[in-house]
């Protein structure tokens, strides 16, 4: 039997909310910037503000008019470094996407815990949402839409993809993008000219910085063989010394493996 299938589907169903929840607040964030530059450009309230968006997409359309109210005012603007910034997020976005949806389909994600799929289901609609988002903002600052996943990432999946055979090498490539991903939306809010631009980059990479801790935590306890350790209410004295701290690793979130802006970018 696999150790995945004696996971609590409590503890992954609350992992499902949080990240949820963490999600939800980021897109607040982005949401933000509309009402910000609807006040410095005296814009009228626009349809993405009334309500009836799916929650899922409205961060991305809330930012789409906060680049068209950066385009529209004189005291803020965005550069093609910008634009490329934002296709190379997207890139990343499409290829989580992409991974996630192949894993749900793998026999062992798709007719093992219930639970487990709904997790993926849940991470691959907020990798959907992001994806929106860093395209709306492209397009509404003059640029293409990528639709295209990072090539160089591509590359690593392609290879890895044939190899997967159980559900912690799942774990494994989902860490790896989930990793670049936070990295580089953390190096590109240094990057990019537009505040609202850096506010985007900087409420979206902590969600795949918790992505990323959430799967590092359950790594370590399938490479343990004891994934029967997660449970509610948690047992200190069972769990390993590591468990605290294995999926924060580093104080400070490292930018060395962030994508260049240029990697996904339209050709």
């Amino acid at each position: 039997m696999m150790a995945t299938e004696r996971v609590d589907n409590r503890l992954l169903e609350e992992l499902t909310e949080q990240s949820e929840d963490l999600n939800s607040d980021a897109l607040r964030i982005t949401r933000s910037a509309l009402t910000d530059f609807g006040q410095v450009a005296g814009q009228p309230r626009r349809w993405w503000q009334r309500g009836g968006v799916p929650a899922a997409l409205a961060g991305g359309l809330g930012l789409l008019g906060a680049v068209r109210a950066v385009a529209a005012s004189p005291s803020a603007t965005t550069t093609a470094d910008d634009i490329k910034a934002l296709q190379t997020a997207a890139s990343l976005e499409n290829l989580a996407v992409s991974v996630y949806q192949t894993s749900a389909a793998l026999p062992f994600i798709k007719d093992g815990n219930k639970t487990v799929a709904a997790f993926i289901a849940k991470t691959t609609e907020q990798h959907q949402a992001h994806a929106k988002a860093f395209n709306a903002a492209a397009t509404a600052a003059g640029g293409q839409a990528q639709n295209k996943p990072d090539p160089k990432y591509k590359a690593v999946v392609d290879q890895t993809l044939p190899t997967i055979k159980t559900p912690a090498d799942v774990v494994k490539l989902a860490i790896t993008l989930e990793d670049v991903a936070a990295q580089t939306y953390t190096k590109n809010v240094s990057q990019v000219s537009n505040a609202d631009l850096r506010k985007l980059f900087a409420s979206v990479a902590p969600v795949e910085a918790q992505h990323r801790a959430v799967l590092l935590a359950v790594q370590a306890l399938l490479a343990g063989n004891a994934a029967d350790l997660i449970t509610i209410p948690v047992d200190p004295a069972k769990l390993p010394a590591a468990a605290g701290s294995v999926g924060f690793p580093d104080a400070f979130y490292k930018t060395d493996n962030a994508s260049p802006i240029t990697e996904g970018a339209v050709q």
